[in-house]
């Protein structure tokens, strides 16, 4: 059976054709407010730092050490890797940053109160629940794990911790452009939904070398069935899930295929893949990831009966047909050329005369790496949660559990994925993983998505 994720109450026909112009011209003018003004005002609270720690250090978790760096809320108090050089290097960002060589040493200092979790997905698990158990927040790099019985674990760690934050690394989920365009999809802005396509291009060898054979193995675990989720696994699950997301729906199967073109080293794992998702309405997803050719970059399509809007890097536009209704916005709206045709720009200030004529190519609306705004999330969220928690118990102690709950669910925070979405996302990427290491369908049970 097809589950949604989560339910909403647009009404089309309503939308489009009582009144269709002024009410989705509204529409627009409310997303590019609400997307100006994403954060609740308690974002403008004076900044509170968090002491943060990131725990494995490769190009991923060097990147959050950056990040982290460059936030107003943030500041990297811990490192943790086995590996002595990777310590180094990534203390270079962080110079008085404490430096661990075991994780449990560093759940283990009071002083961190969250940490960035970017190890190989099949040392998740162990991290994971034990940084929850320690009281930690937690940001998990996605796919949640290497294994469903290993995300399951984590999921059901995350459900009982209760008075901590666990974010999954759903970047979309958090990034101003994702909740600018969901209203707008969701509302039937570009007509009925018919299909969706997303791709990732990039010839690169994926590898990685070390003079050392034995951490130039542990380098490469993207390369190893053992240890692989795949392409789709670990390129593929931000695409499917924010489609997942903006459909409001898990899909119902998944026929993946998988090749080994270029790259003809001992690897195990594709590095061609393309898979087709099956949604209700007989909606599908096609997917196509290489690591053998650049072209074309990446990108996300979602294709309705008046227009296709496209979502490239932090930027989206739409795509008319000739005989869809007039919005009424779109006719000041920026235009960009693509090919034979014009992009509507669908982005904040988009009507602007000031906005007409700029390269959307060299201002970016959003101009921060995706991983920034979700740390961003990740920070203000676990201060509101502690502080939250804090001020509960002051005022009426610990002995009411559910009525701590209920408290906590009516603080304001930034958008962020919950441990369900990470889940969820996990066992389709796994699945569809698995569907192309063996060249096969599989259909989605209910019951492998159940905590």
């Amino acid at each position: 059976m097809n589950t949604p994720l989560e339910p909403f109450d647009f009404n089309r026909r309503e939308f489009l054709r009582g009144g269709s112009v002024a009410s989705l011209a509204a529409l627009f003018g409310m997303v590019q407010t609400a997307a100006q003004d994403a954060k609740p005002a308690e974002a403008e609270k004076a900044v509170t730092v968090t002491n943060t720690g990131v725990i494995g250090l490769g190009t991923r978790g060097r990147e959050a050490v950056t990040v982290l760096g460059s936030l107003s809320n943030g500041r990297v108090s811990a490192l943790c890797d086995h590996y002595p050089s990777a310590l180094k290097r990534a203390g270079t960002a962080a110079p008085k940053a404490k430096q661990y060589k075991d994780y449990r040493q560093l759940l283990a200092d009071t002083e961190i109160t969250a940490v960035v979790i970017a190890t190989p997905p099949h040392q998740h698990r162990d991290i994971a629940v034990a940084a929850l158990a320690a009281g930690k927040h937690v940001y998990l790099e996605v796919p949640m794990a290497a294994t469903l019985e290993d995300a399951r674990a984590i999921a059901q760690a995350a459900r009982d911790a209760g008075k901590v934050v666990f974010q999954p690394g759903l970047q979309e989920r958090s990034h101003p452009q994702s909740h600018f365009l969901l209203p707008f999809i969701r509302s039937g802005g570009a007509g009925r939904t018919i299909k969706a396509r997303t791709q990732w291009h990039r010839k690169t060898s994926w590898r990685a070398s070390s003079p050392n054979p034995e951490r130039e193995k542990e380098l490469n675990w993207k390369l190893y069935r053992e240890t692989s989720p795949g392409l789709v696994g670990e390129l593929g699950i931000h695409p499917i899930d924010t489609i997942n997301w903006f459909l409001g729906q898990r899909p119902k199967s998944v026929m993946g295929f998988g090749s080994i073109q270029q790259w003809k080293d001992d690897r195990q794992t594709a590095d061609t893949v393309q898979c087709i998702y099956e949604y209700s309405n007989d909606i599908h997803l096609s997917q196509e990831l290489t690591l053998t050719n650049s072209f074309d970059s990446e990108y996300t399509m979602i294709y309705g009966t008046d227009a296709a809007v496209m979502m490239r890097e932090n930027r989206a536009w739409m795509f008319k047909e000739s005989d869809a209704p007039l919005l009424g916005w779109e006719v000041y709206a920026r235009k960009d050329s693509f090919y034979k045709d014009l992009g509507i720009a669908l982005v904040a200030n988009a009507t602007k005369i000031g906005a007409q004529g700029k390269n959307p190519m060299e201002e970016a609306p959003y101009p921060n790496p995706p991983l920034f705004y979700a740390l961003e999330s990740f920070l203000f969220n676990a201060h509101e949660l502690t502080t939250g928690t804090k001020d509960f118990i002051e005022n009426f102690g610990a002995d009411d559990p559910k009525a701590l709950a209920d408290h906590l669910a009516t603080l304001k925070l930034l958008p962020a994925p919950k441990w369900k979405d990470g889940f969820e996302a996990t066992v389709v990427a796994l699945t569809a993983n698995e569907a192309v290491v063996g060249g096969k369908k599989i259909l989605f049970q209910d019951e492998w998505f159940h905590v």
